[in-house]
């Protein structure tokens, strides 16, 4: 099977029918996907704080919690794309879902070709309006691929670290608009660190650092520009 548009996205699948979750993440994999898994709520939201996925695939009927409290939890933290895998058919259920914050829903049984073509949906949507059809932002020299989490630089690659990038990527997401310290610490680490500002200090030096050795002299330097005491803006492109 050939890989999807979306290679290399890492998803995480809550889903407590093994033989379904194995499957899936079997499938997914076949198209270019890094999948993990978790069976229970709880389980899905510790795999989810600890990596910060491109996506989230989730079942209502978890065994623990109903899916919609993980949903709940997520939304408050980030904006995870997060799609709802579920049987449950009413439409009172998706609607629920969607207001909690769920990008989407698809009712079991499901095809692939569907799945994945809602996944490449809201991974594009997760990169901004800035993204073209292939959830990939130009600015200036800098090109982010959301699906390949690959940076360049003046067509030269950038070797981000997984966090690094996930920093890059939530400011790149909302270019030409202001990110908090706040903000940026909720997306990437979550709402126990809404008080460490020294974190997003840290990790924006490394990425400017980074992007300025792969195109000395180039554009790089104005790319990122900090807001002293409040937080970051990239240059719209």
């Amino acid at each position: 099977m050939a890989p999807d548009t979306a290679t290399n996205a890492e998803l995480l699948l809550i889903e407590d029918d093994v033989d379904l979750a194995s499957s899936l993440a079997a499938t997914l994999r076949d198209r270019g996907y890094r999948v993990r898994t978790a069976t229970t709520g709880a389980a899905g939201l510790v795999e989810w704080a600890a990596r910060r996925p491109d996506a989230v695939l989730v079942d209502l009927g978890l065994p623990d919690v109903d899916g919609t409290a993980v949903i709940e939890r997520m939304r408050s933290e980030a904006a995870t794309p997060i799609v709802v895998l579920s049987a449950r058919h009413l439409e009172e259920e998706r609607i629920r879902a969607l207001d909690l914050g769920a990008d989407d829903y698809l009712t079991k049984p499901f095809g692939t070709g569907e799945l994945t073509a809602r996944l490449r949906a809201v991974l594009r949507r997760a990169a901004g309006p800035w993204a073209d059809a292939n959830g990939r932002v130009e600015i200036g020299s800098l090109v982010v691929d959301f699906a390949d989490r690959a940076v360049t630089v003046a067509d030269r690659a950038v070797d981000l670290t997984p966090r690094e990038f996930d920093v890059l990527k939530v400011l790149v997401s909302h270019a030409g608009r202001l990110v908090t310290h706040g903000q940026l610490l909720r997306a990437v680490w979550g709402t126990a660190y809404t008080e460490e500002a020294h974190y997003t200090h840290v990790y924006v030096s490394q990425i400017r650092r980074k992007l300025a050795a792969a195109n000395p002299g180039g554009d790089t330097r104005s790319l990122i520009v900090a807001e002293p005491g409040v937080g970051y803006r990239v240059a719209e492109r």
